[in-house]
């Protein structure tokens, strides 16, 4: 260790987050990701989105030295069910069930209902690299002595990812979709760089999202009242009715995350007559925008495009940020400036025979998933000069 009294102490297990200190976990948790602050995970938990009534009982791990002092940090969870990942196991439980096997509970380390990529192992910025392979031998020790069927590590960075495999961990490969900012000074800047077909088609879409008199407003800060929290917790939930069945999110999360994240929120809100009638939810991270969760009570067309996509380019590009990463799935965002990115989780599992099945499966789905995505990466939107015939019809 760089200061300090050294090497760690112990690793312990929270059943709360609020066991800990705040600046103590975002000191290893850093300032990049907003989805991994004590706040963020703080609401969480203080609104009963991610409890053990929900299924996510908190068994978050951190390590510390002989002092006291928090030298890393893992966000885990002790689950008895496989929703609100995405990261999909589902086929997993149930072939051990089919075996004779019990599935559930599981160990999660992630954020819940977030699918949003980062650190995973979290360390202080002056812990020896050593603390991290601490807290995998701790994450397999818990998941050892509790008897769970599994431990699962998902959203990870590359270089986590790597490390886990080399500890015994079974490797998964994913795939989203994010935009990146190559220093583009405007929205028209960054339609240059598409193709003329991709460039119209997108201008298109913008007219028409707002053709029947909508008037769209990003709020970030203390600009954001409780009057568009609620308005947006009507339309997340009638989103969640319409498409999952269940809503993960509760109204007192967004209430909370406006009280303690309100600078790191940007909330992009569809008015029509005077009436919120649609609205996304971002958080601004150091260098990305994340797009987390969209609702609307009008059809429009077109709509979903640009309060979701188009919006968040824009303000990454007025704030400088390097990309913006649109949340799970999706293969249309392709066309409007998304690429393919590789995602990364890693998977530990007792049962041998399980184990075996499952490791033959992820080779299979590892291969798959990166020649689609190199496939797709050569279907994308961008072209590299435009051609004489191209300028002429601009």
């Amino acid at each position: 260790m760089a200061d300090g009294s050294g090497s760690v102490q112990q690793l312990r297990i929270l059943e709360r987050i609020d066991e800990v200190a705040a600046p103590a976990w975002d000191r290893c948790a850093g300032p990049d990701n907003p989805f991994l602050s004590h706040a963020f995970l703080g609401a969480l938990e203080a609104s009963g989105s991610a409890t053990a009534r929900t299924g996510w009982l908190p068994q978050h791990l951190i390590a510390e030295d002989g002092e006291g002092r928090v030298l890393g940090a893992v966000p885990m969870y002790l689950k008895s069910h496989s929703y609100g990942e995405y990261v999909f196991d589902h086929g997993w439980a149930d072939a051990y069930r089919r075996a004779g096997g019990s599935y559930y509970p599981k160990l999660q380390v992630a954020v819940p209902f977030t699918p949003v990529p980062g650190p995973r192992l979290l360390l202080a910025p002056d812990a020896d690299p050593a603390v991290g392979d601490m807290l995998i031998a701790g994450l397999v020790e818990i998941a050892d002595r509790r008897d769970v069927s599994s431990l699962h590590v998902t959203f990870a960075l590359e270089h986590e990812w790597q490390r886990l495999g080399d500890a015994g961990f079974l490797q998964r490969k994913g795939m989203q979709f994010h935009w990146n900012n190559p220093g583009y000074t405007s929205f028209d800047d960054f339609l240059a760089a598409l193709s003329s077909r991709k460039r119209k088609a997108i201008r298109k879409e913008r007219r028409e999202a707002v053709a029947a008199g909508l008037t769209i407003h990003r709020v970030t800060g203390a600009a954001i009242e409780e009057r568009h929290w609620d308005a947006f917790f009507r339309f997340y939930m009638s989103t969640s009715d319409r498409k999952w069945g269940q809503a993960y999110l509760n109204r007192a999360f967004f209430t909370e995350i406006g009280r303690t994240l309100a600078d790191r929120v940007m909330l992009v809100m569809v008015e029509a007559g005077g009436k919120l009638v649609a609205g996304a939810l971002n958080l601004i991270g150091s260098d990305a925008l994340y797009g987390r969760n969209w609702g609307c009570v009008v059809h429009v067309p077109f709509l979903h495009f640009e309060v979701c996509y188009y919006q968040a380019i824009e303000f990454a590009i007025e704030r400088g940020l390097k990309r913006v990463e649109a949340g799970a799935q999706g293969e249309h965002k392709l066309q409007r400036g998304y690429m393919p990115t590789a995602t990364h989780s890693a998977h530990w599992i007792r049962d041998p025979a399980l184990r075996r099945a499952i490791e033959d499966y992820l080779g299979r789905e590892r291969a798959h998933m990166q020649a689609q995505i190199d496939g797709l990466a050569e279907e994308g939107p961008f072209r590299h000069e435009m051609t004489s015939q191209e300028a002429e019809t601009e």
